[in-house]
């Protein structure tokens, strides 16, 4: 596995991959990778010649007070899961190779970044939607592969891209969770042995709901429920809300394709997790 800093080495690379015929397949990442990120590495492999994974902690999707400076940085580590699982290349920028200091054009996905997260969290999807067009134009993948888990990151993407005519297949990748349901997150790193523990109960929530949804139970209903449930576990929700798959507008009851989405606070850790099913 080859490791490069620079966009003009990468862009090198990858066009004699191309001239050789090969397919690029690309998973961008913020690192302290865990079995999530390998999971999409190993759809990667199926589907293309060469995979490439980015390991870039993304500072325009931080807000004020947020962990940037705390994000787990395990880049040792992360290199070494990433030649086990037999990634090609990996793509490990500093900020200043992603932003030139002078920049001054942002991505903004009208109306889905302020939704859910977006609502909590105020201009992280730009930085988000930035970061990946950015990696898009530098890399020019013919796939990239995003986990399920930031279900609405993947909507908001798949939007920009769609929006944008931009030549890349997005393959979602089902979330791989602990054995006790937590969907593996590299900020469960942040929670307490009991926290982690405790943490279950936010899928617990998700499926619980997902059942109340196909019984005909009424949604407004179905969120409050879960929310006081949340909340007396020890959690402080920030949302909890039955939405339509495609555009993550509130379901109404004829809609079929629905997908929960869910964030909460627990000690000091923000969680996200969602369930998408169809009634």
């Amino acid at each position: 596995m080859q490791t490069v800093t620079a966009i003009a080495e990468l862009r090198t690379i990858i066009g004699a991959w191309r001239r050789a015929g090969d397919r690029i397949a690309f998973v961008p990442t913020m690192g302290n990778l865990h079995a999530g990120h390998i999971s999409l590495v190993d759809a990667a492999r199926r589907r293309a010649e060469r995979v490439v994974v980015s390991i870039f902690v993304n500072p325009t999707q931080f807000g004020v007070g947020e962990d940037f400076a705390a994000y787990p940085r395990t880049e040792a580590e992360d290199r070494e899961r990433l030649l086990a699982a037999g990634a090609d290349l990996l793509f490990l920028p500093a900020v200043r190779e992603m932003y030139d200091s002078a920049a001054k054009t942002v991505v903004s996905v009208a109306g889905l970044s302020d939704l859910h997260c977006g609502a909590f969290r105020p201009g992280h999807f730009n930085g988000v939607a930035t970061v990946v067009a950015k990696l898009f134009n530098i890399v020019q993948p013919d796939t990239a592969f995003f986990g399920l888990k930031d279900y609405q990151q993947l909507v908001i993407i798949r939007t920009m891209v769609g929006d944008l005519n931009m030549p890349v297949e997005l393959v979602p990748v089902e979330t791989v969770r602990e054995a006790n349901g937590l969907a593996m997150s590299s900020r469960n790193g942040y929670l307490s042995a009991a926290e982690k523990a405790n943490a279950a109960k936010l899928y617990q929530a998700l499926c619980t709901a997902k059942e109340a949804v196909l019984s005909g139970a009424a949604y407004a209903d179905i969120e409050g429920q879960a929310q006081a449930f949340l909340s007396a576990a020890g959690f402080r929700p920030d949302y909890f809300s039955i939405c339509r798959s495609l555009d993550l507008a509130a379901a109404a009851l004829e809609d079929r394709d629905l997908v929960i989405l869910a964030a909460a606070r627990l000690g000091k850790t923000r969680l996200i997790d969602n369930i998408c099913f169809s009634k």
